[in-house]
C-alpha cells in the first residue's frame, strides 16, 4: 500500500515494510536547488514522519532525472541587505539538517548525478548516503568558488565524516568527488548501478543507525587529526598554504580554516555558530557579490545563442587543420566533451601523432586516476582520426583551422576546405590576431568564415572568442556559439578587428610591463606586484608560457591597425634575436636550468638589455600602470562595439587572461574605483610619462556624466 502526502517541492510515499521514500522535484525547474521558502513545507513533512511510528526508515531520492541537489539557490543571497539576515539563512538551513540528523527514523540519501553544496550539507545530515556509478554523479562544495563557505553545517559534518585533511581540501578548492573516490573517503557508504539505487538505499535505511568514528589512518594521520599539537600543525601549514596561493585577495579560505578549526576544539555547537556568522559575514563582502556576479553572468550566457531566433545547425562531424598544440587541444575537446568525432589533417603523419597523443596522454591520466574505465577511453579516442590530404572530411560540418599565423596560408586552408568539403561547412579560423575579414578576402562563400579563438592550453582554459566578420551568416555565428558550448568553452561574440577583444587588452598591459623591466625594474619583482594584485601569473612569466615569438606576433598587427600606442619596447627584439622564446626552448626570462626550473630570472637577460637592476617602484604603482592600460583599451572595445556589453568584457577578461575574478572584471573593476577615479590617473600617467595614457573618450564623457557601466 502506498499513500502519498504531495507538497509544492516534496513528495512522501509510504511503503509496507517501514521505509518511505521522500521525493524532492522543484516545479517547473530543471534542477533541484534549495529556497527559503521550502523550511515550512520540509519543515511538516519531518512533523508527519516523527508522528508516525510505522516509518522506521526514510530514503531521500530526487525526482529529477539527473540531478539530486544542486546546491542552494544564490538568488537568496543577494537578497540579503545585513550579515544577520544571510546569518539567519544559514541559521535555518542548520536547523533542519540538524532535525533530519536527530530524527528517530534512519534517513538515507540515495544520489544520482550533482549533489552539490547544499545538497551535498543535506546528504551529510543523513545516517546514511548512497550513490550511482554514473559519470553524471558528483559530490562538493563548491562555496568557495562564490567567496563563501558551506553554510548548513558542512565544514562541521564533512571532516567528521571524511577527515580534517580531505575535508579541508574539498572545502578549498571547491573541487567535486567521482562515485570511487567519495566511497574510498568514506564520503558514501556504498557505489551502486542507477537501477538499484532506491533498492541499497532502502536496505541501509532498514538498518538502523550507524556508529561512526572519525576516521584517522595511519600513525601520522593519527597524530595530525586525532591530538590538539598535531591540529594546530595541520592548520598552520593549512593556512600558510593558502596564503601563498590567495595573497590575502579572498577572505573565504582562511575563514573555513578557522571555523573548521573552532567546531573541532569547541565542539560541534559553537562549530555551527562560528559557521552561520561567518556565512552571514562572508556573503556581504565584495569579494562574494563580485564573484556570485560572475556567476549569473556565465549562467545567462550559458541559455543564450549567438544570435537571437537563429537555431543553429546540428554538428555532427568536425574538421580539425594543424597537429600542433592548439590543434590537439581542439581535437580533445571535441572528441570529450561535444562527443563528435573528428579528423585532424597536418602535411606530416608527426603532427597527427602528436594531436592523437595530446588526448592519449590527457585521457590515460584519467584511466590512472580511477577517474575514467579504460573502455570509455578507447571510445572516446576512437573518435579521432587523422589524414595527410582531405580524405574523409567530405561530410563536416565545421573545419577548425589551427595552422600557423600567416595571412597567405589561412587564405589557401579557405580555399581546400572550399573544394573538398561540402557547401555549408563552416570555416573557424582559430587566429589569435589576423582580422577575418582578411582570411575571408577571395573566399566563394565567406558566410560560412568565422573565428574561434581559443586560448592555450585548450583543455583547462574555458574562454572561447567567436569573431564574426562583415559578411559572416547569422546561421554561422550560432552554429558556432553553440558547437564552442559543447566542447565546454564559454564562448563570448566579438566584432572582427586586429587582436579582438582579449589580445588587445593585454597586450597594452605586457608592453607596459616592459617598460617597467627597461626602466630598471627586476622582472620578479614586476611579477609578484601584478601576483599579488590578484592575477594567476605575472605579465613577464605570462610571456615566457605563451612563447616570446607567439606573444610578440601580434603587437605589428595592432601597431598596422590602431597607431603608436602599441609600439612595443625594443627590448623584444633583443631578446628574440638572441633565440629567446621562453619555456618552450628553455631560454627566456626565466632560467628554466637548475634546481628550480621557471621559478627565478634569467640574471643574463639584464646584461642582454644593458639594464641594472633596481627596485624603485611600489607594487601598487606597478600593477596600476599595467592594470591601467588594460582598463583603458577595453573602455575603448566597448566604445567601439567590439564586445556587445560589459558582461561579455569582464567573462572575456576573467575566463581569458585571469583577471582577477574577485574584482569581477574590468568594467566592475572600474565602476567600483569610480570612472572619475580612472580618469584622473589615466591623465595623470599621461601627464607624467607618455600621452599613451590619454583616457578614452567613453571615459571622460562617463566621468563628466557621473555616470557607472552598470
Amino acid at each position: 500500500m502506498t499513500e502519498q502526502a504531495a507538497t509544492s517541492a516534496f513528495t512522501l510515499s509510504r511503503q509496507d515494510n517501514g521505509i518511505a521514500v521522500l521525493t524532492m522535484d522543484v516545479p517547473g525547474e530543471s534542477m533541484n536547488t534549495l529556497k527559503q521558502a521550502f523550511g515550512d513545507d520540509i519543515t511538516k513533512i519531518l512533523d508527519e514522519i516523527e508522528a508516525d511510528n510505522s516509518i522506521k526508515g526514510v530514503v531521500l531520492i530526487s525526482g529529477k532525472p539527473s540531478s539530486f541537489v544542486a546546491g542552494a539557490d544564490i538568488t537568496m543571497l543577494d537578497a540579503c541587505t545585513t550579515a544577520e539576515e544571510a546569518q539567519a539563512l544559514a541559521k535555518g538551513g542548520q536547523d533542519i539538517f540538524d532535525r533530519i540528523e536527530k530524527m528517530r527514523a534512519t534517513f538515507v540519501a540515495a544520489i544520482h548525478g550533482p549533489a552539490l553544496g547544499g545538497g551535498l550539507e543535506l546528504a551529510l545530515a543523513c545516517h546514511y548516503r548512497v550513490c550511482t556509478d554514473a559519470p553524471a554523479t558528483q559530490l562538493g562544495v563548491p562555496e568557495v568558488q562564490l567567496g563563501l563557505l558551506p553554510g548548513s553545517g558542512g565544514t562541521q559534518r564533512l571532516p567528521r565524516l571524511v577527515g580534517i585533511q580531505q575535508a579541508i581540501k574539498m572545502m578549498l578548492t571547491g573541487g567535486a568527488v567521482r562515485p570511487k573516490q567519495a566511497k574510498k573517503y568514506g564520503l558514501v557508504d556504498d557505489v551502486v548501478p542507477q537501477s538499484v539505487l532506491l533498492k541499497v538505499a532502502s536496505i541501509f535505511a532498514a538498518k538502523g543507525k550507524p556508529n561512526r568514528e572519525m576516521p584517522q589512518k595511519g600513525l601520522v594521520n593519527k597524530f595530525l587529526e586525532g591530538t590538539g599539537p598535531g591540529r594546530n600543525i595541520l592548520f598552520n601549514k593549512a593556512a600558510q598554504q593558502t596564503q601563498s596561493k590567495t595573497r590575502g585577495n579572498y577572505p573565504a579560505p582562511q575563514q573555513i580554516l578557522d571555523v573548521v578549526a573552532l567546531g573541532l576544539s569547541k565542539g560541534m555547537r559553537a562549530g555551527l555558530e562560528a559557521e552561520a556568522k561567518a556565512f552571514g559575514q562572508l556573503v556581504m563582502t565584495p569579494e562574494s557579490k563580485q564573484l556570485r556576479q560572475i556567476f549569473f553572468a556565465t549562467t545567462a550566457m550559458k541559455k543564450e545563442s549567438g544570435v537571437a531566433d537563429v537555431a543553429p545547425e546540428k554538428v555532427a562531424k568536425v574538421g580539425v587543420l594543424g597537429g600542433g598544440l592548439m590543434g590537439g587541444g581542439i581535437a580533445f575537446v571535441t572528441a570529450t566533451k561535444a562527443k563528435v568525432p573528428v579528423r585532424i589533417k597536418d602535411i606530416q603523419p608527426i603532427g597527427i601523432a602528436n594531436a592523437m597523443k595530446y588526448s592519449y596522454d590527457l585521457l590515460i591520466k584519467k584511466v590512472q586516476r580511477k577517474f575514467m574505465l579504460k573502455s570509455e577511453m578507447q571510445k572516446q579516442m576512437s573518435l579521432l582520426t587523422g589524414t595527410l590530404d582531405y580524405a574523409g572530411m567530405q561530410d563536416v560540418d565545421i573545419v577548425v583551422e589551427a595552422v600557423f599565423e600567416d595571412v597567405k596560408l589561412k587564405q589557401q586552408m579557405v580555399a581546400d576546405v572550399e573544394n573538398n568539403c561540402k557547401e555549408s561547412t563552416i570555416f573557424a579560423s582559430n587566429t589569435s590576431s589576423i582580422p577575418i575579414g582578411q582570411i575571408a578576402e577571395g573566399a566563394q562563400r565567406p558566410e560560412n568564415i568565422i573565428g574561434l579563438h581559443y586560448f592555450s592550453p585548450v583543455d583547462k582554459m574555458p574562454l572561447a572568442e567567436v569573431i564574426a566578420h562583415e559578411k559572416t551568416s547569422d546561421q554561422t555565428i550560432s552554429t558556432t556559439v553553440e558547437f564552442a558550448k559543447k566542447q565546454g568553452k564559454t564562448p563570448v561574440v566579438v566584432k572582427d578587428g586586429a587582436g579582438f577583444y582579449v589580445n588587445r587588452i593585454l597586450a597594452p598591459y605586457m608592453n607596459e610591463a616592459a617598460n617597467l623591466i627597461l626602466a630598471g625594474e627586476p622582472i620578479d619583482h614586476i611579477d609578484k606586484a601584478l601576483l599579488n594584485f590578484g592575477f594567476p601569473v605575472g605579465p613577464v612569466k605570462l610571456l615566457d608560457e605563451v612563447g616570446i615569438d607567439v606573444g610578440t606576433k601580434i603587437i605589428p598587427i595592432l601597431v598596422d591597425a590602431f597607431g603608436e600606442r602599441f609600439t612595443a619596447p625594443s627590448a623584444f627584439d633583443k631578446v628574440l634575436a638572441d633565440d629567446r622564446k621562453g619555456k618552450k626552448n628553455k631560454r627566456g626570462f626565466y632560467s628554466y636550468e637548475g634546481k628550480k626550473p621557471g621559478k627565478e630570472v634569467d640574471e643574463s637577460l639584464y646584461t642582454l638589455l644593458g639594464i641594472q637592476p633596481n627596485k624603485s617602484r611600489s607594487e601598487s604603482e606597478i600593477s596600476e600602470r599595467c592594470v591601467l592600460m588594460m582598463l583603458n583599451e577595453a573602455a575603448r572595445c566597448l566604445e567601439e562595439g567590439v564586445i556587445r556589453n560589459p558582461r561579455d568584457g569582464d567573462i572575456g577578461a576573467i575566463f581569458g587572461i585571469g583577471f582577477p575574478p574577485f574584482l569581477g572584471g574590468p568594467f566592475r573593476y572600474m565602476d567600483q574605483l569610480g570612472i572619475k577615479k580612472v580618469v584622473e590617473r589615466l591623465n595623470y600617467y599621461a601627464d607624467k610619462l607618455d600621452k599613451k595614457y590619454q583616457p578614452a573618450p567613453v571615459l571622460e564623457e562617463m566621468a563628466k556624466e557621473n555616470k557607472t557601466f552598470y
